[in-house]
């Protein structure tokens, strides 16, 4: 990728977890209070058992805030519904490798519209599975918890294969999703992550910039420090 600057922490809350009546101030919300971008949950019914927001929600979040938005498929048939969200405003498209379409053609699609693409593996799914798409992904996204349900319980057997994947690639934003409170997000900054999406932790927050800036400065220190 000629990618050799080393990632920087980045903190998304995932509007998942805010007021669905009131999208847009849950969108303001989050970039009033410090975040490097908006990370919307895009689920099916099918891939996992729910069914949550389509492109109109992305249009909303992108006439409402000027930070990126991080937009991540949870369907099973994610190549039928990318142009929709392309050009509903999504900055970066995440695909899960466990999906029943091919990520290639998807990520090459993605980019060639200049905007960011990366991969999802599932809790259970092993760091080998994201090795063909390294040179092709501006960033992998590990679950976890298993996708579907904010709320979960952050699930620690997953930080050997963040470091096995961050050892393989160094320059690419690794990114956490499920569980993410301050305390799990240093877990997983000190196991190689540099993105961290929290939706609970940070909605529910009594102050969300609070939150975020004290997340941000535990994950420096311990992305730092590994």
């Amino acid at each position: 990728m000629g990618k050799t600057e080393m990632p920087v922490i980045q903190i998304l809350p995932s509007l998942l977890a805010s007021d669905f009546g009131h999208l847009a101030a849950g969108c303001r919300a989050a970039e009033e209070a410090g975040a490097d971008a908006l990370h919307l949950d895009v689920m099916d019914g099918h891939f996992v058992p729910n069914l949550t927001m389509g492109p109109d929600v992305v249009r909303v979040a992108h006439r409402t805030v000027k930070i990126p938005l991080s937009v991540h498929l949870m369907c099973t048939h994610p190549a039928v519904l990318l142009d929709a969200f392309l050009e509903a405003g999504s900055d970066l498209v995440l695909v899960h490798v466990e999906a029943h379409d091919d990520p290639h053609p998807m990520l090459e699609k993605i980019r060639s519209k200049g905007r960011r693409a990366g991969v999802v593996l599932n809790p259970e799914t092993p760091a080998m599975a994201a090795w063909d798409y390294v040179e092709h992904v501006d960033e992998i996204l590990l679950m976890t918890v298993h996708p579907g349900f904010g709320g979960q319980a952050f699930l620690e057997h997953v930080l050997p294969k963040i470091s096995e994947i961050r050892d393989r690639a160094p320059y690419l934003d690794l990114s956490v999703d499920g569980g993410i409170t301050v305390e799990t997000a240093e877990a997983a900054a000190r196991a190689g992550a540099n993105a961290f999406i929290a939706g609970t932790s940070l909605y529910r927050a009594a102050n969300m910039q609070a939150e975020v800036k004290a997340m941000r400065a535990r994950c420096e220190k311990g992305f730092a420090e590994r």
